[in-house]
């Protein structure tokens, strides 16, 4: 099985490549467990899958300048956006999919760090809805 290293991974927000701000991203999925045993189940516990949920986790090395990072995400604070994402910034393909979707703005952090620091923040935007995978 091939191993990969994450080197140029591809991050789209809103219809903008990120990734030159980008640091780390993360495409979460996962769903509820609903508990669903009965005395039938004999003492074995038996689950059912509920609602599914997401997350974009991502850290910015944030940009103050004019039509920057932060003021691109301060505009789009508090709304739903889309989002793309890819491990590399090559063309989509089987060994390289697109996960897709739209995701919640529901934080900024246009200043973090100490003196010397790199003025950098992480965050985690909850998903809207489905999150799709591609390979063409």
């Amino acid at each position: 099985m091939p191993l990969m290293v994450l080197k140029a991974a591809y991050l789209a927000i809103n219809g903008v490549d990120r990734s030159a701000n980008t640091s780390k991203c993360e495409v979460t999925a996962e769903v509820e467990e609903k508990d669903v045993t009965t005395f039938a189940s004999q003492g074995w516990k038996e689950v059912l899958g509920g609602l599914a949920s997401g997350g974009v986790a991502v850290s910015f090395k944030n940009d103050v300048a004019a039509s920057a990072l932060d003021s691109a995400m301060w505009a789009l604070f508090g709304q739903v956006v889309t989002f793309e994402a890819r491990a590399t910034n090559a063309v989509v393909g089987t060994s390289n999919p697109k996960y897709t979707g739209n995701m919640l703005i529901k934080s900024w952090t246009p200043i973090s760090g100490s003196p010397g620091d790199v003025n950098e923040a992480s965050y985690t935007f909850p998903t809207s809805g489905p999150i799709g995978r591609a390979t063409a």
